[in-house]
């Protein structure tokens, strides 16, 4: 049996998060108390593999934009990165699913978005993430089933760097360095970098 099918992966139903129609789409920063509640009421756990392209569900992912003085961690999935459909493609925040062991903190939200971050990169300064909004996107097969719960960390020290270097690289840009990307930029790193680029955080 595949991996994909056996990882337990939190989800809540489309028609909870976007309870009226049309649903907004892109890096929505509007009613995100809301959004967190039904996370963390009315959420459950599910097969990964029975999801992945089912968007009656939506999978839970945590996405952490960092940032240093007026530069930004861009990451790029290399070849030996386990999600084939974004390999090669840069990525603007470091993250992932959110699963059962997530939840033995208190909160799932902020002991998932934690324990990704902490898997994907060593850092050793100071970490403070506030939600900046959430990433809804269903023009491409990949994003149409997941909700992106986007935070920002203003670091205070450059010392970043990616733990496991065959799957990943990073270095830190800023956004004007980082534009010559923008077009292998996956979906939500171009959404997240307009917003940036706007001056909006």
């Amino acid at each position: 049996m595949p991996a994909a099918t056996e990882e337990q992966v939190l989800c809540i139903r489309r028609a909870d998060a976007w309870p009226r129609e049309p649903e907004p789409q892109g890096l929505v920063a509007e009613d995100l108390g809301r959004l967190q509640t039904v996370i963390r009421e009315r959420s459950f756990f599910m097969p990964r593999g029975e999801v992945e392209e089912d968007p009656t569900y939506l999978q839970i992912i945590s996405f952490v934009v960092f940032r240093h003085g007026d530069r930004y961690f861009l990451t790029r999935r290399l070849r030996a990165s386990t999600e084939r459909r974004l390999r090669h493609r840069y990525s603007l925040g470091v993250g992932g699913h959110l699963n059962r062991g997530d939840t033995q903190g208190g909160d799932v939200i902020d002991g998932g978005m934690r324990r990704e971050w902490e898997e994907e990169v060593c850092y050793r300064g100071e970490f403070r993430a506030r939600l900046i909004g959430v990433l809804n996107d269903a023009s491409a097969p990949v994003s149409r089933v997941h909700l992106g719960l986007v935070f920002l960390v203003d670091g205070s020290t450059p010392e970043i760097e990616v733990r496991e270097v065959k799957k990943l690289s990073g270095e830190l840009l800023t956004l004007d360095e980082m534009r010559i990307y923008y077009l292998d930029m996956e979906g939500w790193s171009q959404l997240v970098y307009d917003r940036l680029a706007a001056g909006i955080d």
